[in-house]
């Protein structure tokens, strides 16, 4: 359903992502998800971005699959960093949810501050086949 643009006009990706992707289908925006834990509303992993990535990214999922759709329709991801001293830990768990080669496109930004004062949050955009 997706596919992969490269070139090799532009630099190459340094991470689990890809340039650009071309998509096709009913597109899902999901909002950026912090580290909450559904049940209890309280902040996992206090200080530890991975812990607090692996969290969001586990939202992401779950709100992916009740709109029909799986890590495998995301085209597009967003990573706020507080702290871009995070960027290899936060990046070792992301790239567990993507395969390199597939992955959709990324921007990560540091920015001065996140809600609830956590060190990372990721929204993303995906389609859904319309088969």
């Amino acid at each position: 359903m997706n596919r992969i643009i490269r070139t090799n006009a532009a630099p190459a990706p340094v991470g689990p992502y890809n340039q650009a992707i071309a998509a096709k289908g009913e597109l899902v925006f999901v909002a950026g998800q912090i580290a909450l834990d559904p049940e209890t509303g309280t902040i996992v992993g206090e200080g530890d971005v991975a812990a607090q990535t692996e969290r969001a990214m586990s939202s992401l999922k779950a709100i992916l699959e009740a709109a029909g759709a799986t890590l495998q329709n995301v085209v597009k991801t967003t990573v706020f960093l507080a702290d871009m001293n995070d960027f290899a830990a936060m990046n070792a768990v992301y790239a567990q949810y993507f395969d390199e080669a597939t992955a959709p496109a990324r921007a990560c930004v540091e920015v001065s501050r996140l809600p609830k004062n956590v060190l990372v949050e990721v929204d993303c955009i995906a389609a859904i086949d319309e088969n």
